[in-house]
């Protein structure tokens, strides 16, 4: 009998070990990444055995799955509100937002396994995993990224829309952001890491890196990170034996010998979005080439070393990120576009492959490959300086009609403070005109994206009604705010169309009606006169066309419509007094 328990304990200690280990570790070349539902059992099983551990779903996804949240916590606490109190980080990683990229899948896998197994969980921090964020791609399993060294299949980089959703984080068009914008303002994380595999050159190094983009990053915290955080990652990753450079972005030439251009994380990105937030933001860059397994740990030791700094500095980086948003509260003029400024440049020692070129066997024309049998180190240039091209300061206040009830509940989902007009008001106030677009000329993620916008303020009496939202410029979230609602944003909400129903003009005129009234109007005019012959004696084009004459003398009437082309948020400039609903 005696022999017969100790039998089936070791049977029972065996399955037992062997349920804790992934997919990847039980694939024999190591070269599998686990399905969505694997992932999913997997973090079930290891739930049941550790209470320091919970699932917790959030919102429903565009493929009908509700995005899974790991929680690790080594008090056992799972409360959000809780956790702030006891003044304790929040580290926030998220994984397959591109299925085709999955290293973060397993290696979050392992990772959780071993600080829940080891009892490594930190004091400081709770540790909160997406499991898998697009699991619409991820069910989409296949061979789709040809420049890719395994692993030997995965899913698809769109989603069930086929929306790239690391494009998404502004216009929210899928229910898979919705749902991962509910983690980032439910569990306010003070540091975010989104992993990726890498596209581009060749090289020595597995593991690249970007970091938010330090001179559009809130300057409490790109103090931090440029100097503390970040060079402490690339320093203990080296020692894990995983060297680590920036992400590879070629130079002009298109090759790292030419030296490599520092990322621009836009607000439309998982980090740009986090990075509005005053949260310390990464993206690890797997490089595609170097074996599944290689990339696997080289994700898993990277996260460590993070967890470890987070735990070392908890509380420098609780206090920095009260002080980024107490400064961002109380800014006033806000960027709304960048542009490498290659006037600066910084330089790098990098290990690259030479850079050759053959015929190829294809065209038949020159073509590039790297001859990683001839390795190089030496010094690059690293253009790593962006400057702002424009900016805006901000207003005191701005008025949201509720008509535009996307972005109210967007403003909701992101706990932008907001306030409602008791009665129907007429303000005095700052509008925008919109000035002549470039028209698009093919379409972005379902949209056809608004650039060079040009404005024309206007100030003037505006009515607003019972129920209108009012947002205040004084909140920690104010470049949430000022870059989605100025137009000229490069994410802005406009840029996204949010608002291309004022650019129709409603109403117009018959010719042959309007003839009489419009000689009428200038002749009881004359400034109206001498404007349009003004315009003529410039405009060949419009002095030989009737219409286009009846066209500019409607559109200074009081007939136009005052409404077209009107951007229809106000800007609250000056102290105004307001009853709101209570």
């Amino acid at each position: 009998m005696k022999h017969l328990l100790l039998a089936l304990l070791a049977c029972f200690t065996f399955g037992a070990g062997h349920a804790q280990l992934t997919p990847f570790e039980l694939s024999k070349d190591k070269n599998y990444t686990a399905t969505y539902h694997e992932v999913i059992a997997y973090y079930k099983k290891l739930a049941a055995i550790n209470p320091q551990m919970k699932l917790i779903n959030y919102g429903t996804t565009d493929i009908g799955y509700p995005l899974t949240l790991v929680v690790l916590s080594r008090d056992k606490i799972f409360d959000p509100a809780l956790i702030k109190k006891q003044n304790k980080r929040v580290l926030l990683i998220n994984n397959g937002i591109h299925p085709g990229e999955p290293e973060g899948i397993d290696a979050s896998m392992m990772f959780a396994r071993d600080l829940l197994k080891k009892k490594a969980l930190p004091k400081n921090v709770i540790i909160c995993i997406v499991a898998l964020y697009n699991i619409d791609g991820a069910l989409n399993r296949g061979v789709s990224r040809i420049n890719q060294n395994g692993p030997s299949s995965y899913g698809f980089r769109g989603n069930y829309r086929n929306l790239d959703l690391n494009r998404d984080f502004i216009k929210a068009d899928s229910r898979n952001t919705l749902a991962l914008e509910q983690i980032v303002n439910t569990w306010n994380p003070e540091i975010f890491l989104d992993n990726h595999t890498s596209d581009g050159a060749d090289y020595q190094y597995v593991m690249t890196l970007i970091e938010t983009q330090k001179d559009k990053q809130n300057p409490v915290l790109a103090e931090y990170t440029s100097k503390t955080l970040s060079p402490e990652l690339y320093k203990r990753m080296k020692k894990s034996g995983f060297e680590m450079i920036p992400y590879v972005e070629s130079g002009r030439s298109g090759t790292p010998d030419s030296g490599i251009v520092a990322f621009l994380e836009t607000p439309r990105y998982a980090t740009g979005y986090t990075a509005q937030h005053n949260i310390i933001s990464y993206i690890t860059e797997a490089h595609m080439l170097k074996s599944f397994d290689k990339r696997v740990y080289a994700t898993y030791n990277f996260m460590q070393a993070l967890v470890d700094i987070n735990e070392r500095d908890a509380k420098l980086i609780g206090e920095l990120k009260r002080k980024a948003d107490e400064q961002v509260s109380r800014q006033k003029t806000f960027a709304m576009n960048w542009q490498l400024d290659r006037a600066k440049v910084d330089t790098i020692t990098f290990k690259g492959y030479a850079a050759m070129y053959k015929t190829s066997e294809v065209s038949g024309l020159r073509r590039l490959y790297y001859d990683e049998t001839k390795p190089w180190t030496r010094t690059i240039k690293y253009y790593d300086n962006y400057k702002a091209t424009e900016t805006v300061d901000k207003p005191l206040a701005y008025v949201i009609p509720q008509a535009w009830g996307k972005i109210i509940d967007l403003y909701k989902l992101n706990n932008v403070v907001m306030h409602r007009l008791a009665h129907d008001t007429t303000l005095d106030l700052q509008v925008y005109y919109l000035g002549d677009l470039p028209v698009p000329t093919r379409p972005y993620e379902g949209h056809y994206l608004h650039t060079g916008v040009k404005v024309i303020p206007v100030d003037g009496k505006i009515k607003f009604y019972a129920g209108d939202y009012v947002v205040y410029t004084n909140q920690p979230l104010n470049r949430y705010i000022v870059e989605t609602l100025e137009p000229a944003g490069v994410d802005s909400f406009f840029a996204w169309n949010f608002f291309d129903s004022v650019l129709d003009e409603k109403e117009g005129f018959s010719s042959y009606v309007f003839e009489e009234v419009a000689a009428d109007l200038l002749k009881k005019d004359p400034e109206l006169k001498k404007k349009l012959d003004d315009e003529k004696a410039k405009n060949p084009a419009l002095a030989n066309s009737a219409q286009q004459q009846l066209t500019f003398v409607y559109r200074n009437s009081p007939y136009y419509e005052k409404t077209n082309r009107r951007y229809p948020i106000g800007r609250i400039l000056t102290d105004t007094k307001l009853d709101f609903k209570k």
